[in-house]
This record gives structure tokens, C-alpha cells and sequence, in this order.
């Protein structure tokens, strides 16, 4: 080795995302993204939008954008951070709230990237197991720590907790930062944000990539007291200033005041979810309670990495976690009613004749 070699950050598991075929007329529903379009605003905007503006720096502060969400979710302005995805406000968080040299806590299985933030960053964490039905044990979460993140509802499993849950894990850790990350609440569950007043430790993350149809934007934010939210500034302007650029922060605003066409996608999704649920079932699948846009399931008599790999022949793209306790599991994006009703015919074809097995 080098000298300088062994001066060189590295992460030991990087953040793998779903597969991204080039194709695009293949069946995608590996990466939970919206199989709907953005809101017709958005649509508006991005046909109207003055290009010769890009020669110019974006709004320091998002005030378009941030204004409309903190409209939208009924907060002040003062109380909403943004950022290039989710992704990019959950680093920010780490980064601004995580420094007290203790472990900060997040479950075994929940979404991949909060061990690689923690190694990074150079903090130390914990990660509780999930009970054998994959709930969160809020019990684990009562000892001491440098911070807590969950996801509500968890990923890859789909389960959500209730608010009761969160005030409880929140009134044993009135000494340090609780980040819960709200990805998939718009599909089920009921958001944290309506327990900010209670608490001044809380931050609440949402993303516009899953119910907003925009995902290829990159627009995330969170919500939280207001000395919170101006201590992320102070670091994310120390670290780059224009994360937001000029076009996100347009449809982003876009999307948030169409809020017809939101309610309409969800509800959509949620009756294509029910459906596709019934549907895998009946071909032998157990499925968690989804309170996301995916359905967590195993099959009863053929390994999950079978039927990725005989699907993906297929050109039906599903999502495989080669991860100890969930290996047996594949993630199910819901996409549209066609889409689904391929995947199914699919699985049909694919899966083992019960009867003859039987008999």
C-alpha cells in the first residue's frame, strides 16, 4: 500500500440502489418509484421555464419551494429544510445533530444508507433487531444513545408504527436528536409532524420522490423546531450553499400546490396495492401490511432469488436483498394496473403448480 492509501476515506458496504435497466420498455418496479407522472403544474412549469435564467445562481434559501410546503404542512417557513432528495437532508441531519461520540440507534433491517452515513461520518451506532414478525421493539430504544433515525414506514419491510409509539420512543430521548424518516407516509400511517409542537428534539424527513412523481428531480426536505432547522443551514451553507438548483425548486413548488392530483395518484396506488396483495396471495405469497407504494412478500414454496432472477428473464425488474433475514423476500414496487397485472401473469408461468406439488 501507498502512504497516502491508507489517508483515503472508504466505506466498507456502499449504498447499492435498485437496478437502473437502460430500457425503458422493460416492467420496472424495483425502486418504488411513482409509476404515475408529476402533477399537470409541474408539466406547465417545466414547458414554461426560462432557460436563459440557468446563467444565474438559484435562490440561496429555496423560499419558493419552502414556502409552499411549510403552507401545505401547516408549519412556519422557519421549520423547513430542503435538499437534493431525502438523501441528501437524512447526510445533512447525521452531519449537524450526531456528534456526541455515542452510538446513535436504527434497526437491523430498515433502509441501508443510515450505516453507510454513520461510517462516513465516523459515528458510532447500534442496530436493534427487529422481533420475528420484522416490528420495531420500541424497548431498545430506551438506553443511552447519540441520536435515533427510523423509518415510519419502515424499508424494505412496509410496516408502520403509530404516533403512540413515536411519543414513547420520544419521551426517552428528550437528551437527543429523533429523526424519523417519512419516505413512504403519504401511502399509510400517520406523519410525525403533528407531534413537533411537543417536542423540540424531533425532525421529520419527506421526500417528493415517491408520491410526488418526482424522483429524477431530487427534492426532499424535513421539518422541525426552528432552532433545528437553522443549525442544518449553518451547515449546509458551510458546506455548499446552492443545493437547491433553479428547476427543482420551480416543480417542486409545482407539485405541492396541485394537491387534487396528489390525492388522486395516492389513492390510485393505494387500490392497485390492495389488489396486487390479493392477487400475490393467491399465488402463494405471505405479505406484510403495506403502508407504503410496495408490498414486502415471501413465497411458500420458491426461493425469492428464483423468482427475481425467472422474472428478470422476463424483463420484470423487482428488487432482491441478499441480507441475512430478509433473503427470502422480494420488494414489490407497485406500479401501474397493467404493470401489475404483467407481473402476475408472470408469477403465474413462473411459480410451481400447488396441485401437483400437493398431489
Amino acid at each position: 500500500m501507498k502512504a497516502w492509501e491508507k489517508n483515503i476515506r472508504t466505506i466498507k458496504h456502499p449504498y447499492v440502489a435498485g437496478y437502473q435497466p437502460k430500457d425503458y420498455s422493460v416492467t420496472k418496479l424495483n425502486a418504488n418509484e411513482n409509476p404515475y407522472p408529476p402533477a399537470p403544474g409541474v408539466v406547465k412549469a417545466m414547458e414554461e421555464f426560462e432557460t436563459s435564467s440557468l446563467r444565474l445562481y438559484p435562490a440561496l434559501n429555496a423560499d419558493e419551494l419552502i414556502d409552499e410546503i411549510a403552507h401545505f404542512k401547516q408549519v412556519k417557513p422557519s421549520q423547513v429544510f430542503v435538499g437534493v432528495g431525502s438523501d441528501d437532508v437524512i447526510g445533512m441531519c447525521f452531519l449537524t445533530y450526531f456528534n456526541s461520540g455515542k452510538p446513535i440507534l436504527f434497526p437491523d433491517i430498515t433502509y441501508s444508507f443510515y450505516d453507510v452515513w454513520a461510517d462516513l461520518y465516523r459515528i458510532p451506532y447500534e442496530c436493534p433487531k427487529l422481533d420475528e414478525k420484522f416490528h420495531i421493539k420500541k424497548e431498545d430504544y430506551y438506553k443511552d444513545n447519540g441520536g435515533i433515525i427510523f423509518a415510519n414506514p419502515n424499508a424494505p419491510t412496509s410496516i408502520a408504527v403509530g404516533l403512540d409509539f413515536i411519543r414513547d420512543v420520544l419521551e426517552h430521548n428528550q437528551d437527543v436528536i429523533v429523526i424519523v424518516d417519512e419516505a413512504y407516509i403519504d401511502f399509510g400511517g400517520e406523519s410525525a409532524v403533528s407531534l413537533l409542537e411537543e417536542y423540540d428534539n424531533l425532525v421529520v424527513v419527506q421526500t417528493f420522490s415517491k408520491s410526488r412523481s418526482l424522483a429524477g428531480l431530487r427534492v426532499g426536505y424535513c421539518i422541525a423546531s426552528e432552532e433545528l432547522i437553522q443549525a442544518l443551514n449553518t451547515v449546509k451553507f458551510s458546506y455548499n450553499s446552492y443545493t437547491m438548483n433553479m428547476l427543482a425548486i420551480k416543480l417542486g413548488a409545482e407539485s405541492v400546490k396541485d394537491t387534487e392530483y396528489f390525492y388522486q395518484t395516492i389513492d390510485k396506488i393505494i387500490a392497485t396495492r390492495t389488489w396486487s396483495k390479493e392477487q400475490l396471495e393467491q399465488l402463494g405469497f405471505t405479505c406484510m401490511d403495506s403502508s407504503t407504494n410496495f408490498l414486502f412478500a415471501t413465497h411458500k414454496s420458491m426461493a425469492a432469488k428464483e423468482i427475481f432472477e425467472k422474472l428478470q428473464e422476463r424483463k420484470i425488474y423487482v428488487r432482491h436483498f441478499d441480507k441475512e433475514r430478509i433473503d427470502n423476500y422480494l420488494r414489490i414496487t407497485i406500479g401501474t394496473d397493467q404493470q401489475m397485472e404483467q407481473l402476475v401473469n408472470a408469477l403465474k408461468e413462473i411459480l410451481p403448480d400447488e396441485k401437483n406439488i400437493n398431489g
